[in-house]
């Protein structure tokens, strides 16, 4: 079972405000030295981890870059109203990709990127 996914972010307080305006996501724990925030997403969380935290502890990654590609991964968020979802991610800064588009298997699909480069996939529910 899939518990949790979590980003290494430069600013965990500054991304988890910007994933409540950009997506509507509500914060379910806040560890108190502000190192780490998860939002709930309705079954798997989403959590923010501070960079510096993850260095302290000795792991290497690659962070996140707004400039250049996005990382192999994506966050896929399911929205009822995806024209509404794609416009209030927008106007909350979040980088359009790819406008919403019907894939072949008959799911609504559209990408943007968050304020840390993130890529998020804003779809309709399947079936």
């Amino acid at each position: 079972k899939l518990g949790y996914v979590i980003l290494f972010v430069p600013d965990v307080a500054a991304t988890a405000s910007f994933h409540e305006k950009a997506f509507g996501l509500t914060r379910r724990f806040e560890a108190e030295s502000g190192q780490y925030i998860e939002m709930d997403t309705g079954g798997t969380a989403l959590g923010f981890t501070s960079e510096a935290f993850v260095r302290q502890g000795g792991m290497a990654f690659a962070s996140l870059d707004v400039k250049g590609n996005p990382p192999a991964i994506e966050i896929a968020l399911v929205a009822d109203d995806l024209a509404a979802a794609v416009a209030r991610s927008a106007e909350a800064g979040a980088v359009v990709v790819k406008q919403p588009e019907i894939k072949p298997w008959g799911q609504t699909v559209a990408y943007v990127r968050d304020l840390n480069g993130a890529l998020i996939e804003l779809c309709t529910k399947m079936g």
